[in-house]
């Protein structure tokens, strides 16, 4: 399944009964599961899945959505993320079909993560920013900032 939907995509032949959006997405994390799959470890660096992501835009996909358009999809995904969390944790009851995998719920919030992680990583590319950079600048200012900041018994 994963490679039949990437060929489709990859020679432009979307005949899924998906949205042309979420046919990429799917698109995307299945190459991306290959690509991880190939690998002889299973950790991959921020810096390496920026470098695949990369890649995979510039062999299949051509082209970066416009930063906009994909703040729109970081918001959909995210909103998909929501749907499951609600369904799994919250107080929704999911409806039929509401669940990828109604018996393993994990693998329905493993597949948004990975569809936000995917959208974050196309935004950093074209944006130029260095998300391993960036994210130890950021738990720099976290450990400064809030070293105090949960110790109170209020908590």
């Amino acid at each position: 399944m994963y490679l039949n939907i990437a060929q489709r995509l990859a020679v432009g032949l979307n005949t899924s009964p998906f949205t042309k959006s979420t046919a990429f997405l799917l698109g995307i994390r299945n190459i991306f599961c290959i690509f991880v799959k190939k690998k002889e470890v299973g950790i991959m660096t921020i810096s390496e899945a920026q470098k695949a992501v990369d890649k995979w835009i510039q062999e299949i996909g051509k082209r970066y959505f416009s930063p906009l358009t994909n703040m729109a999809l970081l918001t959909e995904e995210t909103g998909e993320l929501a749907r499951v969390i609600a369904r799994t944790y919250g107080d929704q009851v999911a409806k039929e079909g509401d669940l990828r995998h109604p018996q393993n719920s994990k693998e329905d919030i493993a597949e948004e993560l990975a569809d936000i992680l995917w959208v974050v990583l196309c935004l950093a590319n074209q944006t130029g920013i260095d998300l391993t950079s960036a994210l130890e600048a950021s738990l720099k200012k976290k450990y400064t900032r809030d070293r105090n900041r949960f110790n109170s018994s209020e908590l």
